[in-house]
């Protein structure tokens, strides 16, 4: 039917719209992001598991400790639904997802989880800088310093134990990606120590690892004295209860005799043995697209980097398979099991609140927020027993005991508040969208629409009936809006806000681009099928992290305990490593600020006017003369926001606008959702 839109009928949707059940078949319906943002945007769907999945005996008690989504970026080859589904099918008691310097996938993760009811543990393998006190000193033809696509650095395995444990990790990672530069965090080891050492509980568990752990790495270097030195040296940081040895068999000629020195070396220091996949794909179907993932992460040809490609072998197994491949280190596979029902536990976050605004006065939030509106509607609409708008301070007081009963007065404060800056500043702002329905925002300055003259539904903003905070957009003259990011960075703390991220995925044409190369095409050959089998594997999977065009997640903790934050490219700005879908499945409150060319163009356009007429504009007091609504009839309307495009110009004459409400259904009918949905000609013509 259209771009992004499901195949249904517009009888179907009417039906849904009206509560009528469907007729023979359920309708699913694709939803917008459900706020009035001015790109129409794609809302993830709750994680629904598949029909024919059936949960696998479990013979064999085991738990994947050391598995990877494709949030680690161009390694893993599963998303962490995959994972999830595959790891019920197999029968394991747990699963850990533990991606690289990060907590990219762990909400999505928990809500497959979830729905599949198995046992999560949550962790990360974080990359230390090359040299470090628990990691020998390298050889010189070491291929991760060669430029190969092996990275330097050793691996660091943390699963959280607990929640505060999760908590730790989490600030051990927003820390160590803030001292770094955006995609190259720098983690200290001696921090991570006092953040999760011996002396702080037992929040931590900590795993030798893969062959780039300290342990592994210093055995395959220095031999059986330079392994137990490094093995030492975690035990004594992290103390002896809190490390586990790893061991992993890929099916190499060498796993065997890795795995009897570091099984040799647990026994000798008491230490628990665990069995793990060291998984990166969830079934053995997706090796051939880690190995193009690995060579697209070298810049290289598969050819080219034959002799570094990964081995076969990483995908998910169930305990019997694991036991039978480990049968020579006895219990391994149960102690695998036993850790991971300890370590396990549900990602049921509680959402940080907003910081308490500092009231004046003594006042809580709720009084200052009335004293604030009492004093903007006596601007607004006159003194409250002489109003010129009638039944506007009814309609305040109303919309007040809302607020106070939805429990929201410090979100209105903290949009004000950056209003506030704004108007101090001589920014041009303004909120928009379902916000102007509200005589309390029109009140406190944050709209200029009168929603009481205009008649405007206050419900479609905020009601006891809608889940959620309220959703109050704010546009930003472009050229100046980095002056409101850096206004809330400094006002709440880099530690306690950050901006929301978008995960950049891949689309048609970079999976094809990327595979490619990766199979040694150049630029211009003919795709193969080859090619294009691999594209369509890759499709949709997580390429990188960008930034959401203006949300920003404010707490009243720091909210690297709940979701770790990094660098983004733009200087001076710090991104959460979650998305708005993310970010609303666990609680945390958003607020978008956004950047607006037309402010920035009235703004000149006013400062203009200053300089050589001697005339101050006042945008919100321009009167809606009958001649604007001529010139939006005869879709006159080049360069006005939001009725230039062609649909709207298409539009405007059929639909004749005669008053500001007209011109709310104009902008809200021309939406991909009632344009594909077949409603617009038949709203225009029972209008006409």
């Amino acid at each position: 039917m259209g771009w992004n839109n499901p195949d249904v009928p517009w009888s179907d949707i009417e039906r849904l719209l009206s509560d009528r059940p469907s007729a023979g078949r359920p309708v699913d319906i694709w939803a917008g992001d459900g706020n009035d943002s001015p790109a129409w945007s794609r809302k993830r769907r709750s994680y629904r598991p598949p029909e024919d999945l059936r949960r696998g005996p479990g013979t064999v008690r085991y738990a994947e400790l050391h598995c990877h989504s494709n949030f680690s970026f161009l390694d893993g080859a599963s998303h962490p639904e995959e994972l999830a589904a595959e790891a019920v099918r197999l029968g394991l008691e747990a699963l850990a997802l533990c991606d690289h310097d990060g907590f990219y996938g762990v909400v999505r993760f928990a809500e497959a989880a979830g729905a599949l009811g198995l046992p999560t543990v949550f962790g990360a393998e974080l990359t230390l800088p090359p040299e470090t006190p628990a990691s020998p000193k390298r050889r010189r033809k070491d291929p991760g310093r060669s430029g190969m696509p092996d990275p330097p650095g050793d691996h660091l395995l943390v699963l959280a134990r607990d929640p505060r444990g999760y908590a730790l990790l989490a600030r051990a990672i927003g820390e160590g990606q803030l001292a770094g530069r955006k995609g190259a965090p720098r983690f200290d080891y001696d921090r991570l120590v006092e953040l999760g050492g011996a002396g702080t509980g037992d929040g931590w568990l900590i795993l030798t690892g893969c062959r780039k752990g300290s342990v592994p790495r210093a055995l395959s270097a220095g031999g059986t004295a330079a392994a137990r030195r490094a093995l030492d040296r975690l035990t004594a940081d992290f103390g002896p209860a809190n490390v586990a040895v790893e061991l992993w068999d890929h099916g190499l000629p060498g796993d065997s005799v890795r795995n009897d020195a570091l099984a040799e070396l647990a026994a000798g220091r008491g230490l628990a043995l665990v069995a793990t996949g060291n998984v990166h794909h969830h079934s053995v179907d997706r090796q051939r697209l880690a190995a193009a993932l690995a060579a697209v992460r070298a810049r290289r040809s598969l050819d080219e980097i034959d002799g570094w490609l990964p081995p076969a072998g990483r995908h998910l197994r169930s305990g019997a398979e694991q036991a039978e491949r480990f049968a020579r280190w006895p219990g391994a596979v149960e102690t695998a099991a036993e850790l991971g029902r300890q370590c396990a536990f549900d990602l049921q976050l509680v959402a940080p609140d907003l910081p308490p605004y500092p009231c004046p006065d003594g006042l809580d939030e709720m009084d200052y927020l009335r004293r604030l509106v009492a004093e903007g509607g006596a601007r607004r609409y006159g003194e409250r027993a002489a109003e010129r708008v009638e039944g506007a301070w009814a309609q305040l007081d109303r919309e007040l005991d809302v607020i106070e009963a939805l429990g929201f007065p410090g979100y209105f404060l903290v949009v004000w508040d950056i209003v506030e800056f704004c108007r101090r500043a001589g920014i041009l702002c303004q909120g928009r969208g379902s916000a102007a329905n509200s005589a309390v925002c029109y009140a406190l300055g944050i709209t200029n629409v009168d929603a009481v003259s205009l008649d405007l539904l206050f419900e479609r903003f905020l009601s006891p009936e809608r889940d959620g905070p309220p959703d109050i957009d704010v546009d930003i003259e472009s050229d100046r809006r980095e002056e409101a990011i850096q206004y809330v960075y400094d006002r709440y703390g880099r530690h306690n806000c950050a901006q929301v991220a978008n995960v950049i995925t891949y689309r048609s044409r970079s999976a094809v681009r990327d595979m490619a190369r990766a199979l040694g095409h150049g630029a211009g050959q003919e795709v193969e099928e080859e090619v294009l089998e691999l594209a369509a594997e890759i499709e949709h999977f997580p390429r990188h992290l960008g930034v959401h065009s203006g949300g920003m997640v404010i707490c009243d903790r720091p909210v690297i305990e709940v979701c770790p934050v990094e660098w983004a490219r733009k200087q001076d700005r710090s991104v959460l490593q979650w998305d708005k879908d993310d970010c609303a499945a666990v609680g945390l409150v958003k607020f978008d600020l956004l950047g607006l060319g037309m402010l920035s163009a009235l703004r000149y356009a006013i400062d203009l006017i200053g300089r050589h007429e001697g005339v101050e504009v006042d945008l919100a007091a321009l009167p809606q003369e009958p001649e604007v609504y001529e010139m939006l009839c005869a879709a006159d309307t080049v360069g006005v926001f939001q009725v230039e495009s062609r649909a709207q110009m298409a539009t405007l004459p059929r639909l004749k606008p005669r008053c500001f409400y007209d011109l709310v259904v104009e902008v809200a009918l021309i939406r991909p959702g009632p344009i594909q949905g077949g409603s617009v000609h038949p709203y225009i013509r029972r209008r006409n």
